[in-house]
């Protein structure tokens, strides 16, 4: 059974993906897309997980917040970005022809994932033993 280090560690690896993706040509940003809904998804399911609740199957980001904001009311500010980084595990998964990413767009929506993923961190290790993240620069 995977552990609250598991879960923030698949976040990790979506993250860097999501940032290797977007330095590429413009095919892949899509999919760097993609990879920061999974990272704010993991986030915020090892929340729940730390919080040793049942890890809801969904990739609902604003419906795994309400979880969270059960157990803590101060993930109420990471709302609107989980209400943008949701629609890019449908969109940017599946063809789809209403759907076309930016560059612009693929490096504000790495900001929010990473974001909610330091967030999750300071909930889940609040001393500052969590692995070291360097803030995306664009």
């Amino acid at each position: 059974m995977p552990e609250v280090k598991d879960w923030i560690a698949k976040a990790i690896s979506d993250l860097k993906s999501s940032k290797k993706l977007m330095t590429g040509d413009d095919e892949t940003l899509d999919t760097a897309a993609y990879h920061t809904q999974q990272t704010a998804e993991k986030a915020l399911k090892a929340y729940l997980f730390f919080k040793q609740q049942t890890v809801p199957k969904t990739h609902d980001l604003p419906r795994l917040l309400e979880y969270c904001v059960k157990y803590d009311s101060t993930f109420k500010h990471l709302q609107k970005d989980a209400e943008i980084l949701t629609v890019y595990v449908t969109y940017a998964r599946y063809p789809d022809d209403r759907f076309n990413v930016e560059r612009q767009e693929v490096i504000e929506a790495i900001k929010m994932a990473e974001k909610i993923l330091k967030f999750v961190q300071t909930k889940i290790e609040p001393t500052g033993k969590n692995p070291q993240l360097t803030l995306f620069d664009s």
